[in-house]
C-alpha cells in the first residue's frame, strides 16, 4: 500500500534565509519527484530573488496570508491572500513583501527540481557566504534556472 505523507504545522525542514523562512513541506520524496511544496514566511518589507526564469519546472504561489508583489517582466501584481499565481517554465518572475505585516505563501514545483536550491542557499550561508543577488543566481544555475537579465 502506498504511504500517506502528512506534516504537521510545526515539522518540515526549515530553512532561514535572512528574512525569509523556507519550510520544505514535500521534497518530492513522497510524490516520486512529480512536485515538491515548501511555505514561504516573508517579513515585512522583505525582497524576494532577482528575476528569473525557469527552464525544466513550473511554479505556483499561493498567497496564504498577507499581500505579496509579483513582478512578472515589466509587469506588477499585488496579490492578497487567496491569490493563487501560476509561473510556467520561460516565465520571467520575482515576489517580495512590500507590505508592513509578514506574508505568507504556500509554494509549489512541478516536478520538485528546485527544492535543493533552497537547501544549497542554506548550505552557503552555514559556509560564512553571504546571501547576495550573485551568490542566489548561481546557486539558481545548478536548477536550470537563470536571471532574466533583460527586466533587471
Amino acid at each position: 500500500m502506498a504511504q500517506v505523507s502528512v506534516v504537521g504545522p510545526d515539522e518540515g525542514e526549515s530553512i532561514q534565509l535572512g528574512r525569509t523562512t523556507m519550510r520544505i513541506l514535500e521534497d518530492g520524496s513522497h510524490t516520486d519527484h512529480r512536485l515538491g511544496m515548501g511555505e514561504i514566511t516573508l517579513a515585512p518589507h522583505t525582497d524576494g530573488p532577482p528575476q528569473h526564469r525557469h527552464a525544466r519546472h513550473d511554479e505556483g504561489f499561493y498567497v496564504v496570508s498577507g499581500t505579496a508583489r509579483f513582478t512578472v517582466g515589466e509587469r506588477v501584481y499585488d496579490a492578497p491572500a487567496g491569490t493563487l499565481v501560476m509561473v510556467p517554465p520561460g516565465a520571467p518572475h520575482t515576489f517580495a513583501n512590500p507590505t508592513d505585516a509578514v506574508t505568507v505563501l504556500l509554494n509549489t514545483f512541478t516536478p520538485d527540481l528546485y527544492v535543493n536550491y533552497f537547501r544549497d542557499l542554506r548550505d552557503m550561508i552555514a559556509g560564512g557566504q553571504p546571501l547576495t543577488p550573485e551568490a542566489t543566481i548561481q546557486a539558481m544555475s545548478r536548477y536550470a534556472t537563470e536571471p532574466s537579465t533583460d527586466f533587471a
